[in-house]
């Protein structure tokens, strides 16, 4: 059986090493030179950097997995930090080194930063959704469902919001609060580690679709970089799957690009109309990644810390990855931000460090990397499509398909590997 993965980032490679552990023949298709999708490296004077500040959760047991199965060092592969909110000289909520359900409560009630009575509010809202096993009966905006339960200013403001942008990457406003509940549930709420914090030590590329790669072509499947597909067509036995320079057959074809690109490559299908329609339909928010590299050490209070600011998050690459004198800041979502220009924006930022963290080295450069549509507007209402499409031979696999997640690396890699399941069920009956 012969494969074809469109997409070589977390979606496609999961499907494409879940598929060649089976022994399936599988052939990537990569548009970029780089592997990762919206999670790859991208390098920068010399230096390894990310087109997006990623981090993983304990809660990501299909991705640790599988970076445990292709890595060569996956030990030595990512920092691990208990679950540690930090808004810089605002508010700060630690898990406690307690048994899952006590270690989220007690970080709840001793979390500085908010009045008393938002602290048992908080840990009576998390204890009233465990009861419901975090299932609305009609899913609300994220601002609703905290309304509805009493959540004061300062827990919204420094930690259920946050919260929120982070997680979903969409307005609380308009934000699914049954999805901010799955992630509450799995992310936060599950086992004690499950809310552990991963930070790469290396780019996302070398993380895992790199390492991906080798252990594809190590049995029998290639990649194929730089190779931008076209179109697909199903026909008898098969789906054709045809490229700038070249056109081949194979038994199956899983879609792994991103939603804007899948909602192109599926019209052309008549028996997809349907699909690419849905996905058409999406609405889309932007991350907008800050690297500032200043001439000497940057030594941040924690490796990852909030801030309260236009930059929402600050990672001290240093301490992460060895990067003397780098800072990566992220801005989730739509915001005023969108309208600087990227020398305007790094400026901001790099103001904003100063502001909260004193005097700084000199800065030597900055890059300023914006993924307008870096992921899904995920709201209440949104219809998203199965990995099951009408066509047997034709499957989808990305952050963007019905999982109950948002848009996250765990989203995606689940979704490739339900899709390289329904090839191999699929081979099985056709």
């Amino acid at each position: 059986m012969r494969v074809a993965v469109i997409g070589g980032g977390y979606a496609g490679m999961a499907a494409a090493v879940t598929l060649a552990q089976e022994g399936v023949a599988v052939t990537v298709y990569e548009a970029g030179p780089q592997l990762g999708g919206r999670a790859r490296r991208v390098t920068v004077n010399g230096i390894a950097l990310d087109n997006g500040c990623h981090i993983l959760l304990g809660a990501y047991t299909e991705t640790l997995r599988l970076i445990r199965l292709v890595h060569p060092s996956p030990d030595q592969a990512l920092a691990r930090f208990p679950l540690d909110w930090n808004i810089h000289r605002r508010f700060r909520l630690k898990a406690a080194p307690l048994p899952s359900p006590l270690h989220l409560a007690a970080g709840l009630l001793t979390a500085r930063g908010a009045p008393w009575r938002e602290r048992i509010a908080a840990a009576k809202f998390v204890r009233d959704m465990r009861s419901r096993a975090y299932t609305l009966v009609r899913d609300v905006t994220v601002n609703e469902l905290l309304a509805d339960h009493g959540q004061g200013a300062a827990m919204v403001r420094w930690f259920w919001e946050p919260l929120c942008v982070a997680a979903l990457n969409t307005p609380p406003a308009r934000a699914s609060a049954q999805i901010f509940l799955n992630v509450l549930r799995d992310g936060v709420d599950a086992h004690r580690r499950a809310g552990d914090m991963l930070l790469a030590r290396h780019d996302l590329s070398s993380l895992f679709p790199d390492p991906a790669a080798e252990y594809v072509r190590a049995r029998g499947g290639s990649i194929e970089s730089g190779t931008l597909v076209t179109s697909i067509e199903p026909q008898s036995g098969g789906v054709q799957v045809s490229a700038r320079d070249a056109t081949a057959v194979h038994e199956h074809a899983i879609c792994a690009v991103s939603p804007h690109r899948a909602g192109a490559l599926l019209t052309g299908v008549p028996e997809l109309a349907e699909v690419a329609a849905t996905v058409e339909r999406f609405r889309y928010q932007p991350i907008h990644s800050v690297y500032l590299q200043f001439d000497g050490t940057v030594r941040l209070p924690s490796p990852m810390l909030g801030l309260g600011g236009t930059a929402q998050w600050i990672f001290d690459r240093e301490a992460i990855c060895g990067q003397r004198g780098m800072i990566a800041a992220v801005i989730s979502a739509e915001g005023a931000h969108q309208d600087l220009t990227q020398d305007a924006l790094a400026g901001e930022v790099h103001a904003q460090l100063e502001r909260e963290l004193g005097s700084l080295p000199p800065l030597a450069w900055h890059r300023v990397i914006a993924e307008k549509r870096a992921t899904f507007e995920c709201t209440v209402g949104l219809t998203r499509p199965p990995t099951r499409t009408p066509l047997p031979r034709v499957h989808l696999a990305g952050d963007y398909t019905d999982s109950g997640y948002p848009a996250t690396l765990e989203s995606a890699v689940r979704s490739g590997i339900a899709a390289a399941k329904q090839v191999i069920e699929g081979s099985a009956k056709l």
